[in-house]
């Protein structure tokens, strides 16, 4: 089987987060789940609030759901959403 890109939306609880502590724990989650090549991209929402971008590789024969859920469990988190996932080329 192949890999899949797949990005997830964190969106913190407020804008006091800190969004270095949630991406070294996001890469953690990731990297358990047999995640690679985890990066991140921050998005600005509204109010000085922004929503962490988590961005890694997984094999399409694993269940991404469960790296959704692990996400959604970390502290200081509101929501979590799969916004793109899709089969990496080359």
């Amino acid at each position: 089987m192949g890999t899949v890109s797949v990005k997830i939306k964190i969106l913190p609880t407020s804008p006091e987060v800190d969004l270095e502590g949630l991406k070294e724990t996001a890469k953690k989650i990731v990297e358990e789940k047999e995640g690679e090549n985890c990066h991140f991209e921050e998005e600005p929402i509204a109010f000085g609030l922004k929503a962490l971008i988590t961005i890694f590789d997984y094999s399409e024969e694993l269940d991404v759901e469960k790296v959704e859920q692990e996400l959604g469990k970390m502290e200081n988190v509101n929501s979590v959403q799969l916004i793109d996932m899709r089969r990496a080329i080359g």
